[in-house]
């Protein structure tokens, strides 16, 4: 079995096209669910009662910490506090407050008569109601708070808001008087304690002073004048310098001591250079160098040689002079260093236990001076805000809460907002509608695309047929339809193998998907390009095509494959002049496997040898196994696949039947496509479904024809009904 390979397949991304073509094909549910959901929204929005709303606004600032009331400064009003608005978010609709209001207002009473009820709602049901119609926030960033109550009547509304900002505020100020006047009687309270304590602290201080002689600096300062701190890492640093020098200059000494001559001249140049020793040391040499250059014939006793001989002597002895007063001044720079240190060492240590002894010694006073000194700042402290509470009762007590804007009530309603909720009615239906029907769209698993086809079946698609095509024989040539059998005959005929094909059945998974009217139409084309064609309902228990030529059933296939009949006594004639039709006669109910039999080979082979083309109806190959003996006694078959109808497990299913039978599949006609809905069918015929109404328009019988089309296709719609 030879099957024609499916072209390559195409991405199966999903393109702009695409999307508009689902939205096209389901602008029903689309428009449906849209106008359900705006509907709906609007019926609401209308018969939802009006709610107004009033706005009161207070600024409101902290109390003063009772750490505050204790400290010497003047009280001053908190920073702005983001968390202390949030708190006081909360204490506005805690029940302290609010079951206040409730009472006040009578709201259970109210919101009874709203309800429509006979006795007062209780407390706790009129607190969460007038929760749910209460908004408390900040205004901008700033320590403003805004009271919103919302209500139907809109005197009510006002009337909460400001009761409850009013409520709020004699809070705050009962709570602040209460802790001020608390605070008055524990300042005072403590007060006179603390006059006492300052008093006994004084008198142990004075008493102490006396006792101990302390001097007037201590007395004063209240505290030892002794060195610093500073002072003593001043001497301990010059102490550490002088014991530096003393062990340096001490090891200098030492090693000096061990040498001598030329040796002891040269450390003492290096060590300690002065200008006197260079200076002998520099005439030494040169006397010696003198000395050296005398003629070697002059005798000891000659005058050049006594003279230098004197010289060289008396420079050796001022030489050795300078060395030992040298070497006495770097001994006695030693010992003065080493007084030097000891005194500082002596200074520093007397100074440090003189400090302790007077720290010691006058440790009672300074610590009674301590106390005295924190007892009387405490005292004047208390004296401070004993003498601000004073001004502010007698000023009163100023509230912490200020209503800077009461409620008004309201002029317009806030709810419903008909026009942002049938607005957002609109944008939500629309997009239910799309959402939806993208969602049919993935449940729907039929064939939908050329690609669906072409990647399901593997499998070419030789043709397109548009909806609502009737009989070509009725409509003529010239019918616009006529072009999409015109390329489905094409394409058969070049995706045969062999020139010698030339029965061809067509096949469908399921019923009414347009066999008939499919292999009808495509042989009154061959028909009509010359081909001598003869057409055979071989669908034997529903046959349909005889409904179509407006003929009798009574003789057929049935009774020529039984041996009723010759073939020239069965085969009639049509309005076209090289299409005949074999009707499929009466079948008896003994006869259901005729279609199997040697007789239909012999009438196949008999078909072929008188016509050009032999085309065979066929029953549904789901159904029966009528269309699957055809698909494999005769040279072609082609499936039918309507567009979405049945899902594509069903044509893959009859796809594969075919084969099993040995069937040569040369492709798939997608029938019943809306070329003027789906643009992606557009492409492939519509060009020529537009070219051809557009010359059919230009004609002036068009409206006849018109006509009679419209009559023939009543017929080929009811007979498609059946499948």
């Amino acid at each position: 079995m030879e099957v024609t390979k499916a072209p390559q397949v195409s991405d199966s991304k999903l393109h702009f096209l695409d999307y508009w073509r689902i939205i096209r094909i389901r602008k029903a549910v689309i428009l449906a669910v849209f106008l359900l959901v705006v509907i709906t929204v609007t019926v609401i929005t209308h018969f939802q009662p009006e709610t107004f709303a009033s706005t009161a606004r207070m600024k409101v600032e902290k109390d003063s910490p009772l750490t505050q009331l204790l400290s010497g400064g003047a009280s001053m009003n908190p920073a702005f506090d983001q968390y202390f608005l949030q708190t006081e978010f909360q204490v506005i609709r805690s029940p302290k407050i609010l079951y206040q209001v409730i009472r006040e207002l009578k709201l259970g009473q109210r919101y009874a008569q709203r309800e429509k009820l006979n006795t007062e709602i209780p407390i706790l049901d009129a607190y969460e109601a007038l929760s749910r119609e209460l908004d408390i926030t900040q205004y901008k960033n700033t320590a403003i708070i805004e009271i919103t109550a919302f209500n139907e009547d809109r005197e009510l509304a006002a009337q909460v808001a400001n009761k409850i900002a009013d409520v709020y505020r004699k809070y705050r100020t009962e709570g602040r008087s209460g802790r001020s006047d608390q605070a008055w009687v524990a300042l005072t309270n403590k007060l006179a304690g603390y006059e006492m304590d300052v008093a006994k602290a004084r008198e142990l201080v004075d008493k102490l002073r006396i006792d101990l002689k302390v001097p007037e600096e201590i007395a004063e300062s209240g505290q030892v004048q002794g060195l610093s701190a500073q002072e003593v890492m001043r001497l301990q640093s010059v102490i550490q310098e002088y014991q530096t020098r003393v062990t340096r200059n001490s090891r200098l000494l030492e090693q000096l001591a061990q040498l001598k001559g030329d040796s002891l001249r040269n450390a003492l140049v290096v060590a300690n250079s002065t200008t006197e020793l260079n200076t002998l040391i520099g005439q030494l040499n040169y006397a010696v160098r003198q000395k050296a250059s005398l003629n070697p014939d002059f005798g000891a006793d000659h005058p050049e040689v006594l003279k230098w001989n004197i010289q060289v002597t008396k420079l050796e002895e001022q030489l050795e002079s300078t060395i030992r007063g040298i070497l006495d001044g770097m001994k006695s720079t030693l010992e003065a260093d080493k007084a030097a240190m000891e005194n500082q060492k002596t200074f520093l240590s007397d100074a440090i236990a003189k400090n302790s002894q007077d720290a010691q010694r006058f440790r009672p006073y300074i610590v009674a001076k301590n106390e005295f000194e924190s007892a009387r700042k405490i005292r004047d402290g208390i004296k401070i805000r004993v003498a601000q509470e004073d001004i502010d009762r007698d000023l009163g007590n100023n509230s912490p809460v200020e209503v800077i804007n009461e409620a008004l009530p309201g002029t317009n309603p806030v709810k419903p907002k008909k026009v942002v909720n049938i607005a957002a009615g609109v944008v939500f239906g629309l997009v239910l509608g799309v959402g939806l029907a993208f969602f049919i769209e993935y449940l729907d698993t039929s064939v939908k695309t050329i690609d669906d086809v072409e990647q399901a079946l593997q499998a070419p698609v030789l043709g397109v047929i548009p909806q609502n095509v009737g009989s070509l024989m009725s409509e003529g040539p010239d019918s616009p339809h006529a072009e999409a059998y015109r390329v489905l005959r094409t394409n058969l005929l070049f995706s045969r193998k062999d020139p010698n094909w030339r029965t061809a059945t067509v096949v469908s998974g399921g019923a009414g998907e347009g066999k008939s009217t499919t292999i009808f139409n495509l042989a009154t084309v061959f028909a009509q390009n010359g081909s001598r064609v003869l057409i055979v309902d071989s669908d034997l228990r529903r046959p349909s095509l005889h409904k179509i030529l407006n003929v009798a059933n009574n003789l057929g296939l049935t009774n020529y494959l039984l041996g009723q009949n010759k073939l020239e006594e069965v085969i009639q004639t049509t309005p076209v002049p090289s299409l005949d039709f074999l009707p499929s006669g009466k079948l008896p109910s003994s006869s259901i496997g005729i279609l199997n039999s040697a007789r239909m080979k012999e009438f196949i082979a008999e078909a072929k040898s008188r016509y050009d083309f032999v085309f065979f109806d066929s029953p549904p190959i789901m159904g029966v196994s009528d269309a699957s003996i055809l698909a494999s006694e005769v040279d072609m078959a082609f499936l039918v696949v309507q567009y979405r109808k049945y899902p594509q497990q069903m044509t893959i299913r009859a796809k594969q039947m075919v084969e099993k039978v040995g069937g040569r599949l040369l492709g798939v006609v997608l029938n019943n496509i809306n070329i003027s809905q789906d643009s992606y069918y557009y492409y492939y015929s519509g060009y020529y479904y537009d070219y051809y109404s557009k010359n059919e328009d230009s004609k002036p019988s068009s409206e006849a024809k018109s006509s009679k089309r419209g009559e023939a296709k009543k017929p080929a719609a009811d007979s498609e009904k059946k499948y």
